[in-house]
């Protein structure tokens, strides 16, 4: 079995997976060009001393990705350190070891050493933005229902809109990919 640091040899750069996004690649720059960061120069020099590499499993279709990835790659560049991105579908034996209560969610993020080793991990969605989904969801009907799936479309794209365009969003998932890192370094 492959370890993490091979597929992040193999992976792709973050700026060129979403420079190749076939879906959602509008909002993910709507993202990535509207988020500024945080004057947070302890934070970016800490993580430019300690150099993690991350891996990123994801999809280009993801909403959650969408979001993340925009953000996650502003603190990559921003600290000077290495985001590489490999696709969930095609790398189903790595995502089996990064469930999220047992299913496949994405993005998950992994952070190495520079040796290549585990140091942490974040995803697929900080806290905040988790509690806004299950909120949504309460007001979907029953799956039985004939409007189930329908109304979950609507919710999807709704979401998928929020984390384009809502700021506060992205400053969660910035707050929590900080957090995450600096329990890793």
């Amino acid at each position: 079995m492959k370890k993490e640091q091979q597929y992040f040899e193999t992976g792709t750069l973050i700026a060129q997976y979403m420079d190749e996004m076939s879906t959602l690649q509008d909002n993910s720059y709507r993202v990535y060009n509207g988020f500024e960061l945080p004057n947070d120069e302890e934070f970016f020099n800490k993580l430019k001393a300690a150099n993690p590499h991350v891996l990123v499993i994801t999809e280009d279709w993801c909403g959650d990705a969408m979001i993340n990835n925009a953000v996650l790659r502003k603190i990559a560049e921003k600290a000077e350190i290495e985001v590489r991105c490999v696709l969930r579908d095609e790398n189903i034996e790595l995502m089996d070891q990064y469930l999220t209560n047992g299913g496949r969610a994405i993005p998950i993020y992994i952070f190495l050493s520079e040796e290549g080793e585990v140091i942490g991990q974040w995803g697929p969605r900080a806290p905040e933005l988790q509690s806004y989904v299950m909120k949504q969801r309460e007001s979907l009907p029953p799956k039985e229902d004939e409007n189930f799936d329908a109304a979950q479309t609507e919710m999807y794209l709704n979401i998928g809109e929020e984390n384009a365009s809502n700021d506060q969003f992205w400053n969660w998932v910035y707050n929590s990919q900080k957090e995450a890192l600096l329990k890793s370094i």
